[in-house]
């Protein structure tokens, strides 16, 4: 009976900690650039230990201690990274991708410390010194390095394929790198990703750069709607549950245990 409350409680954690990530991408659903999070749900292992190094036991060979397969376990946290919609903003220098490919940025933290992130965000804006930089002024970088434009140019024409033109000239162009593998991606704030070690980064090849664009999150609000209300009869069932169990303890030790 008592393993019942635990599969109970285990439920309720399980559907706390994914409501948690439903709230966040709700909360992001206007967020440009943002990917939505999902999460995986996992039963305990049966084998909860091994014994080694026994010499009761057979030479070399391990032996199984107990075993629970009740309950369920918090599994790995996902990011989906399929293509959000485009929003025409007329802003010049509003760059959205579609296809594979991020964004190079130049992030330096409060320690001064300078590392490349990446993002599909492209609402990007022009100093006064013709550095282009993201809303929180990061350097966006090119090919060379960071990009730096004509603030006196009459116009400013950026190509599918990330070349900037400006009157007619080239100038520079956008670095658009893609991941073999977007598991080694972690989240960086609400829009940033930091490639971890293992990450095989290459040019991006199969991407298009949209001017006057920016892509926004690929989240549906309906959709998580319905996501959250599944999760809150889920919770409320396993409460249900808890609540059923103590009722028969309290009958079992109040009541039958007198007779």
């Amino acid at each position: 009976m008592l393993r019942g409350l635990y599969t109970a409680y285990t439920g309720m954690l399980n559907e706390q900690y994914r409501m948690d990530i439903m709230s966040n991408n709700l909360a992001n659903a206007d967020t440009v650039g943002f990917k939505k999070e999902g999460s995986t749900s996992q039963a305990y292992s049966e084998v909860m230990a091994v014994k080694i190094k026994d010499t009761t036991e057979d030479p070399n060979t391990p032996k199984r201690l107990g075993n629970m397969s009740l309950g369920v376990k918090i599994g790995e946290t996902y990011t989906d990274f399929s293509q959000g919609s485009l929003r025409d903003t007329g802003n010049t220098y509003d760059l959205a991708l579609s296809g594979d490919g991020f964004f190079n940025i130049e992030f330096t933290n409060k320690a001064g410390e300078t590392s490349t992130k990446y993002t599909r965000a492209g609402n990007f804006t022009l100093t006064k010194e013709g550095y282009l930089t993201t809303k929180d002024g990061d350097y966006v970088l090119g090919e060379n390095g960071r990009i730096q434009l004509s603030t006196t140019a009459g116009n400013t024409v950026i190509m599918e394929d990330g070349s900037i033109y400006q009157d007619d000239v080239l100038v520079t162009k956008l670095k658009i790198t893609e991941f073999e593998d977007t598991n080694y991606l972690t989240h960086y704030g609400e829009s940033m990703w930091d490639a971890k070690e293992g990450a095989v980064a290459n040019d991006a090849t199969d991407f298009r750069v949209h001017q006057g664009y920016v892509e926004m999150s690929n989240i549906s609000v309906v959709t998580e709607m319905v996501n959250m209300i599944s999760i809150q009869r889920q919770y409320e069932a396993n409460q249900k549950l808890i609540t059923t169990y103590d009722e028969s303890l309290d009958k079992s030790v109040n009541q039958i245990g007198r007779v």
